[in-house]
């Protein structure tokens, strides 16, 4: 029996992106209430009491402050950012070749994806067709949006995109999810500090603006959702529009103020996607021995509960319970918006040495009974008791 596959949203009815720039494989959930505060969605995830797709946290709404740091954040690194747009870009033109199709994860990947999409265009005059599909941790990438994919794309062609990487998490979930599909498993980001995958613009842990926010960067689109009472068998993950966030939305504003960098760096761009193309780019997962390390000194011996990188960190202290921050000596202006954040949140910031990452988020141990754990519910010790920190 052949199923029909659902129709795909598009901008501006679903997003604030344009309809060129992103093809949407998810299901509208916009009228629906799935928001809960941070401290209630922690202890009920941590707990096993639900998983962290059924909801969705409460969007963090940037204070003057901050959105200053934004501004100047995008100001100062615009252009790095265009270099690593346009050296992942042609990298990826040298492997995969014109006919690639362009697949982000929601929902960091889709400000990359579109970036991508548009030095391509800019620079070889290709017109590449870019969705967005949702990975789940622990319960694999949307099998709906496969399915669409693969009905219209050569499956070998689909280069799935992510903004950066942390300690490989994602990277290995989509690994996994992959296997025997035909899809390529192989992830392209922007900057990859755990150094996890081959397909990267650097390998530097540096700012990324658009981790610095949440829809208001994002085409006012939230984080998926994958619940059995919203999504079916046949649907896609759910997402919501934040229509109400428009007079706050940056989103097309960052891409401009981006690609307005792509003619200064096209050569550069070029120089260093030659310059990878004859490197040893193997994987050394680097950063998740990082990880081990820290949560074993810190006493958390939870791996899941250790976000190394400032996107990850970032997103420790827009969504979650933060417990403290460890920050590498001498790290500059790219945690500005980090020690700000910590500030508010009243949330420690310790200087350390030797860290691959130009910072670590720690979520709070105090809601470890349960903790996250690879399946996105529920990890215990062997006792079935908390684990224990250095405090308690």
């Amino acid at each position: 029996m052949t199923t029909t596959l659902p129709a795909p949203l598009f901008g501006p009815a679903f997003s604030s992106y344009s309809a060129e720039d992103v093809i949407w494989l998810l299901k509208d959930l916009s009228g629906v209430a799935l928001e809960a505060p941070t401290e209630e969605r922690e202890e009920a995830v941590q707990s096993g009491g639900a998983h962290y797709a059924e909801s969705l946290p409460i969007e963090y709404q940037p204070s003057p402050e901050y959105q200053e740091l934004y501004k100047q954040a995008l100001a100062a690194s615009g252009e790095r950012i265009a270099l690593a747009v346009g050296t992942v870009a042609e990298t990826l033109l040298r492997e995969r070749g014109r006919g690639l199709v362009l697949a982000s994860l929601a929902r960091a990947g889709t400000p990359v994806g579109v970036l991508i999409r548009r030095w391509l265009g800019f620079a070889h005059g290709l017109d590449v067709p870019h969705y967005t599909v949702s990975i789940v941790r622990g319960r694999g990438i949307d099998p709906v949006a496969l399915r669409h994919l693969a009905a219209h794309h050569d499956a070998g062609s689909v280069v799935f995109v992510d903004g950066w990487t942390g300690k490989g998490a994602i990277t290995r979930e989509l690994s996994e999810a992959l296997q025997g599909s035909g899809f390529d498993p192989d992830l392209a980001v922007l900057a990859d500090p755990g150094r996890c995958v081959r397909t990267y613009g650097t390998r530097d842990d540096f700012l990324i603006p658009s981790a610095c926010l949440n829809s208001t960067v994002s085409g006012l689109i939230s984080r998926t959702v994958l619940r059995p009472d919203l999504i079916g068998p046949d649907d896609f993950h759910g997402a919501k529009f934040y229509r109400e966030l428009a007079v706050a939305d940056v989103s097309n504003d960052f891409l401009t103020a981006v690609a307005a960098h792509f003619p200064a760096v096209r050569a550069a761009a070029v120089a260093a996607a030659d310059a990878l193309a004859a490197e040893d780019r193997t994987p050394t997962w680097e950063g998740w021995a990082a990880v081990e390390r820290i949560s074993a000194e810190y006493g958390i011996d939870n791996v899941n509960l250790v976000k190394p990188g400032v996107g990850e960190t970032t997103r420790v202290m827009l969504r979650r319970v933060p417990w403290r921050v460890l920050a590498r000596r001498g790290a500059g202006a790219d945690l500005d918006h980090v020690r700000l954040l910590a500030a508010q949140r009243g949330v420690p910031v310790e200087e350390v040495d030797d860290l691959p990452y130009s910072c670590v988020g720690l979520i709070h141990p105090r809601y470890t009974r349960g903790a996250t754990g690879a399946d996105g519910t529920a990890v215990h010790t062997a006792e079935g008791g908390e684990v224990l920190t250095k405090e308690s």
